[in-house]
């Protein structure tokens, strides 16, 4: 039958680079939601635009691409050249933090290097936990340093017994922002002084994708990250924020997980602050909308950015709490569906998901973009959100009774708990 030829494989979109940047008025309307969001926090951030690009620091040097691309008005772009390898040199904060990180990390280190410490701990639970409930398949570990400071950590299952493929990785990335950069983010960040100068920033963050095989187990993905712009020789910073979110996203709805999913990250969001689940949650359901196919990329979870509305280790407990949920919030799923029976056209319509999961991957999310377009970025981690197979049929028609509840949802959101 036509539907069992071969899924189309992602590892040949080499020409992935080459999509247009052109930003969509959704874009500009999540960046709209995230003033309004600081305006009703009474932040002093409340004029300073979504950092929705954000969302993938932790892919290496998309984090450098990712900040300042956040930061630019929808309408003007501001284009940087790529250093020449010559003027490539560590970072004064960067060479002062590693002896920090020698002498041991206490409640008083600076918040860059906590957040660090953070985010490769939990990669390493992770991606443990992930390695048993496969049963057969192991994380390959691909370490990688910057010559300004800093260095990261991709960890790719592949081909495993229960994922076809399971990523989480790391950045830490130490840099200089670009003066045209500097003086677009002047105007939302007061602090910022004017000057003619690269001023040095620092992004670290976590993301995590993954992707089984079984489809009655869904695709799951989790991000949180930290940026501060403007610490000079290890000191304080003049800026800062915490983003992040985390997303279910089936192609085959079991209500009863997206209950679970969205319960265990209200609690985690409860702990910290009463309006943050359902601020977050609605704020997720705008940003992982496909405009073009009228849907939203899955049932949702939290999504945030440009988060400074409370003291930094107020904020950064928030993230851990949220961080360390991860696996409650996506075992006892993959437990349940891992092992179940499916059939062919179950399989067919998986990669039919799979295609609207890549296509807002490569042509909404900002962060992924730019990225993709950075000089020197490091593709294969940006890629690595990527599953391993998709398809994209011709006027594919869809048993539209089989999947009119996902459907659904996918159209209209849905609250799955109560606010």
């Amino acid at each position: 039958m036509a539907h069992l030829a071969r899924s189309t494989p992602l590892r040949s979109l080499s020409r992935v680079s080459q999509l247009s940047t052109v930003r969509s008025s959704w874009s500009r309307a999540v960046s709209s939601q995230s003033r309004a969001y600081s305006a009703a926090s009474g932040t002093k951030g409340a004029q300073k635009p979504s950092t929705s690009a954000k969302a993938f620091t932790a892919l290496g040097a998309i984090a450098t691409g990712a900040a300042f691309w956040s930061q630019m008005p929808a309408a003007k772009q501001v284009e940087c050249e790529a250093p020449k390898k010559d003027d490539k040199k560590p970072s004064k904060t960067a060479e002062v933090d590693k002896k920090r990180k020698l002498e041991g990390l206490t409640e008083d280190s600076p918040m860059r290097l906590r957040m660090e410490a953070f985010n490769k701990k939990l990669q390493a639970e992770i991606t443990a936990k992930i390695e048993e409930l496969d049963g057969e398949g192991k994380f390959r570990v691909d370490k990688w340093d910057r010559i300004e400071g800093g260095d990261g950590i991709s960890m790719v299952l592949q081909d495993g017994k229960v994922f076809e493929k399971a990523g989480v990785g790391v950045s830490v990335v130490y840099g200089m922002l670009p003066p045209a950069a500097v003086a677009q983010m002047r105007a939302q960040h007061p602090g910022i002084s004017a000057t003619k100068e690269p001023m040095p920033f620092f992004a670290t963050g976590i993301s995590c994708v993954m992707h089984p095989r079984n489809p009655n187990a869904p695709t799951v993905h989790f991000n949180y990250r930290y940026f501060e712009l403007g610490a000079v020789d290890g000191g304080e910073p003049v800026s800062w924020w915490f983003g992040g979110g985390c997303d279910l996203t089936p192609a085959i709805l079991y209500e009863e997980d997206a209950v679970h999913f969205h319960r265990v990250i209200k609690v985690a969001c409860d702990k910290h602050d009463p309006r943050y689940y359902k601020d977050f949650k609605k704020w997720c359901d705008d940003y992982f909308y496909i405009p073009h196919r009228g849907e939203r990329r899955g049932v949702g979870g939290i999504f945030f950015d440009d988060l400074d509305d409370k003291k930094p280790d107020e904020l950064f407990a928030f993230v851990q709490t949220c961080g360390k949920s991860f696996l409650d919030q996506y075992v006892p799923i993959m437990e349940r569906r891992k092992d179940m029976p499916f059939t062919e056209d179950d399989k067919l319509w998986q990669q039919i998901r799979r295609g609207r999961y890549v296509e807002f991957n490569l042509v909404y999310d900002r962060g992924t973009k730019f990225g993709l377009l950075t000089p020197g970025a490091r593709i294969e981690s940006i890629l690595m959100t990527m599953p391993l197979t998709a398809r994209w049929e011709y006027m594919h028609d869809a048993d539209t009774k089989a999947h009119e509840r996902l459907m659904e949802v996918l159209r209209v959101p849905r609250d799955w708990i109560p606010l």
